[in-house]
C-alpha cells in the first residue's frame, strides 16, 4: 500500500502545515513587481532554508522568489526527472492575515462553530463534501480569514514526501526536482519560472482539491475590458444630449446570453463572468474573464463580445464601447495528450493505495496550464483542500498525508518502469 505515516508523523506534518498557514503570503494583482507583495519572501526564504534542513540538494532561490531543489536519485540507471510544484502565495480574495487555525479531531459530520461571537458556522447542511471526512482531523480556519490550504497544502505535502524518501531510501527513485512559486493566484505564477533550470521531464502541480482529483484539462482563458463612453450634461437639460454610459454598459452585460454565467453552468460549460464594474454618466468600466475547455467554442466566445460592441457601435453611430480581450491561458490537455503516460503514472499511484483517482476537468487553471505550454508538461493533483479563497475554508489532515504518498509512489513507479 506504499509508504506507511505514523501517528508520530501526521503531528509533524500538522505542524509543518500550521508553519506555514501562519505566515501572510497574499498576493496584489495591483503591484507590477515580482513576487507582487514583499510578505511573500517571509516563507519564501524559511522553505529554502527547511529544504536545506531536510536534506535536498541545490536548493535555490532566485530574485523573484521561485525556489527550486533536488532530491537526487538512488538508483544506478537511468530514470526520467520528475518535478513537482507548489504555489506558496494566498488569493488576494479574501484576508490572510492572522490566520488562526482551529484543529477538529474526529469530526462527527456535525455543524462546525468557527466563531462563536460573529455566528460563523461551517455547516455540512451547505457544504455536503464535509461528510466525506466523518471521524477525520480537520484544520479550519477562526472564520474570519481564508485557510492557505490552497496552496500550502501542496507545499506541505512535497516537502513531507521529499523528507520521507530522504529517511526512507528503500524506496528507489530517480531524481526529483521541486518548485515553489509566488503570485500563482493572480495568474503570475508561471511567467518567471525558469523551465531550463528546472530540467524536468515531466511535472505535477500539487493545487487540486478533493482526494483523488487528477486534472489534465482546463480552461481556456482570457480577459476582456470594456470601455462604455457617455456624455455628461446637467440632466435639467438633458434632453438629446446626454448619454448615459451606465445604460449603454447594461445594454452590453444583457446582450451576452444570461444563462452562460458561472453561477449557471458546470463540468465543460464555458461563461462569460462579470467580476468588476465602475461606472459614472461619462464612462463606464466592465471587467470579464471568458472561459471553456473547447478551443473553437473558446474563440467564439471571443468573437461573439466582439460583434456585440460592433453592433452597439453600428446601431448608435459612435464609439459607444471600447473593447480589449487579451488571451491569459490555454488547455493544457493539447500538451500533455501526446505524453499521457505521466497521467497513467499518477493514477496507477492512487490505485495502489487505495485511492480512487477522480479525472476531470478544471473550473480554472493551474501553473501546470502554462508549465506545459512552457514546455514542461504538468498535470495537476489534489492537495486535498475545500473552499478555497474563502473564511469556509478547510483540509482534512488524513488528505494532506494521502497526497504524500501519492508523490512517493509516483517517484517509486516511475523508477520501476524505467529498468
Amino acid at each position: 500500500m506504499g509508504p506507511k505515516i505514523s501517528m508520530l508523523d501526521k503531528q509533524h506534518i500538522i505542524n509543518r502545515f500550521i508553519s506555514y498557514i501562519t505566515i501572510d503570503t497574499e498576493s496584489d494583482p495591483n503591484s507590477d513587481s515580482t513576487p507582487s507583495t514583499e510578505k511573500q519572501w517571509d516563507l519564501a526564504n524559511k522553505l529554502v532554508e527547511e529544504l536545506k534542513q531536510i536534506g535536498l540538494q541545490d536548493v535555490s532561490i532566485d530574485e523573484n522568489a521561485y525556489i527550486m531543489a533536488t532530491l537526487p536519485s538512488n538508483v544506478p540507471h537511468d530514470v526520467p526527472t520528475i518535478g513537482f510544484v507548489s504555489h506558496f502565495d494566498t488569493s488576494p480574495d479574501f484576508t490572510a492575515a492572522n490566520v488562526n487555525p482551529q484543529i477538529i479531531e474526529n469530526y462527527d459530520g456535525e455543524d462546525i462553530v468557527l466563531n462563536t461571537e460573529q455566528n460563523i458556522i461551517l455547516s455540512p447542511s451547505y457544504f455536503d463534501d464535509l461528510l466525506l471526512y466523518k471521524g477525520q482531523t480537520l484544520i479550519t480556519t477562526d472564520g474570519t480569514t481564508l485557510l492557505g490550504a490552497d496552496d500550502k497544502a501542496g507545499i506541505c505535502e512535497i516537502v513531507s514526501a521529499m523528507e520521507f524518501l530522504i529517511q526512507n531510501p528503500d524506496i528507489k527513485h530517480g531524481t526529483i526536482r521541486v518548485g515553489f512559486t509566488p503570485d500563482e493566484e493572480i495568474g503570475r505564477g508561471a511567467h518567471k519560472f525558469d523551465v531550463a533550470k528546472f530540467n524536468a521531464d515531466w511535472a505535477y502541480t500539487m493545487d487540486g482539491s478533493q482526494v483523488g482529483e487528477l486534472e489534465y484539462e482546463n480552461f481556456n482563458a482570457a480577459g476582456a475590458k470594456v470601455k462604455v463612453n457617455g456624455k455628461i450634461v446637467h440632466p435639467g437639460y438633458a434632453k438629446g444630449k446626454m448619454v448615459n454610459s451606465m445604460h449603454y454598459a447594461t445594454e452590453f452585460i444583457n446582450r451576452l446570453p444570461k444563462e452562460e454565467r458561472p453561477e449557471h453552468t458546470e463540468g465543460y460549460e464555458g461563461f462569460f463572468h462579470l467580476h468588476d464594474m465602475k461606472g459614472q454618466v461619462e464612462t463606464t468600466y466592465l471587467e470579464y474573464i471568458i472561459r471553456d475547455h473547447d478551443r473553437n467554442l473558446f474563440e467564439a466566445r471571443k468573437q461573439l463580445m466582439q460583434n456585440i460592441a460592433n453592433t452597439m457601435n453600428a446601431e448608435y453611430g459612435s464609439t459607444v464601447i471600447e473593447l480589449e480581450i487579451k488571451d491569459q491561458y490555454y488547455n493544457m490537455k493539447e500538451m500533455v495528450e501526446p505524453v499521457m503516460h505521466i497521467v497513467d503514472i499518477a493514477e496507477e499511484a492512487m490505485l495502489q493505495l487505495g485511492i480512487k483517482p477522480l479525472i476531470k476537468a478544471i473550473r480554472g487553471g493551474t501553473d501546470g496550464s502554462q508549465l506545459s505550454y512552457m514546455g514542461l508538461p504538468c498535470p495537476n493533483i489534489f492537495a486535498g483542500g475545500h473552499n478555497f479563497h474563502g473564511r469556509y475554508e478547510y483540509v482534512p489532515v488524513e488528505s494532506i498525508l494521502k497526497a504524500t504518498q501519492v508523490i512517493c509512489k509516483i517517484a517509486e513507479i516511475t523508477q520501476a518502469k524505467s529498468k
